[in-house]
């Protein structure tokens, strides 16, 4: 099923869900900075870090299962 999505719609998924919401701080980054300090400890903010970072994910899985298939 992976294989059958576009690098493209990928590309601008990580892009949009990385940068979302625009102000005043992206969440992927306001959740890597409380990782980073330590402060990442309820549950909602792990799951919007797994959230924000899903399609960069996926982008890295299938260019594994890719490189791996032939």
């Amino acid at each position: 099923m992976l294989e059958k999505i576009p690098y493209s719609t990928l590309i601008i998924f990580a892009i949009l869900l990385g940068l979302a919401p625009f102000r005043p701080m992206p969440h992927l980054i306001e959740k890597l900075i409380m990782l980073y300090k330590g402060t990442l400890n309820r549950p909602i903010d792990i799951f919007d870090l797994l959230f924000h970072t899903s399609p960069f994910i996926l982008i890295i899985i299938k260019f594994v299962m890719e490189k791996y298939q032939g």
